[in-house]
């Protein structure tokens, strides 16, 4: 199940995920409808000093101290000329920090063309923050897959397979022995700028596993802070499947197989699951050996290397033999 917003309406900043900072309106509220398209905000000190060609439409303008310090140093025909300019190219909404007061012919210009005006008690830098987190995660591409994702040695391991074949259970074993759960049965994953993968919990599963015979169990309150992580990028794919006769499972590794999310590639592993193997110990050791190849040390590869440099030497050592004899 994919899917990702082109948009989010200003009305949305006014939610529960960006209560902390305390916004309210003050002008322009009869378009809250308006459209964000951009996750990345701005402030616009540059389009009051005249350059308004760096404005760019859809995105969310902050207005901080050392703007509104500035324009008290400008005339108030300035100020206006420049709020007009400002308030025309497609500005969804400002937000004024630090519990600042708008300048009147601002609220009124807002109040006239019903343009969005926000205030937040905060300092910029924390709005910049929580709302550029906040519009990543609803402006990005994203995904839901049935899985588990686990946090091990700081590496995320997303554990996927049918249902009964046991992640839920295998991720308690990996909990117990210091891991952090990220997610269980339902996974977010969002691909951010640069390629990234994040997988994460949302509403109210977050922190909870489902465990036959036992039902839902928080895992926060049962093993403390430590043993939860909020996300974690989706650094290797494990899927997870009852062993079966006859089927060739790979014994040296030194296949790379890849399992696409969103169209980025993560390395794959297949991992049978039978009666007597210790999963939780293997996917510890899938993890580390991920570690491995991420510093450049691939552990089949040199094993094969050394194997080939022995044959070879052997080779030659028969060759002279049989040419002494001659």
């Amino acid at each position: 199940m994919t899917g990702s917003s082109d948009f989010v309406e200003v009305r949305e900043l006014l939610g529960e995920e960006l209560s902390d900072l305390h916004l309210k309106v003050l002008g322009g509220e009869g378009h809250l409808d308006k459209h964000i398209t951009h996750p990345r905000v701005q402030k616009p000190g540059l389009a009051f000093a005249g350059y308004y060609e760096y404005i760019r439409s859809g995105r969310v303008q902050i207005i901080g101290e050392s703007e509104t310090e500035y324009l008290k140093t400008v005339s108030a025909e300035q100020r206006a000329e420049r709020f007009d300019r400002i308030s025309s190219m497609a500005v969804p909404v400002f937000v004024l920090t630090k519990g600042l007061d708008p300048f009147p012919e601002f609220l009124a210009l807002c109040q006239e063309r019903q343009m969005p005006l926000l205030s937040s008690s905060e300092l910029s830098s924390r709005v910049i923050k929580e709302i550029s987190f906040f519009l990543e995660d609803h402006l990005t591409p994203s995904t839901r897959m049935h899985g588990v994702m686990i946090e091990i040695y700081g590496i995320g391991v997303l554990l996927i397979g049918e249902s009964g074949v046991g992640k839920s259970e295998v991720a308690l074993d990996l909990i117990t022995r210091g891991h952090s759960l990220v997610s269980d049965d339902l996974v977010t994953i969002r691909r951010y700028h640069g390629g990234d993968l994040v997988g994460s919990s949302e509403g109210r599963l977050r922190h909870h596993m489902e465990l036959r015979g036992l039902g839902i169990v928080n895992v926060q309150d049962l093993f403390g802070l430590a043993a939860v992580r909020e996300r974690k990028t989706v650094d290797l794919v494990i899927e997870l499947e009852h062993w079966q006769e006859g089927r060739a499972y790979d014994r040296l590794g030194l296949d790379e197989t890849i399992f696409n999310i969103l169209d980025t590639p993560c390395p794959y592993i297949r991992m049978p699951v039978a009666l007597g193997r210790n999963v939780s110990i293997l996917i510890e050791i899938a993890a580390r050996n991920h570690v491995l190849k991420m510093q450049g040390h691939h552990s089949a590869r040199e094993f094969a290397r050394k194997l080939e440099e022995e044959l070879e030497r052997k080779g030659r050592g028969g060759r002279k033999h049989l040419e002494g004899r001659r």
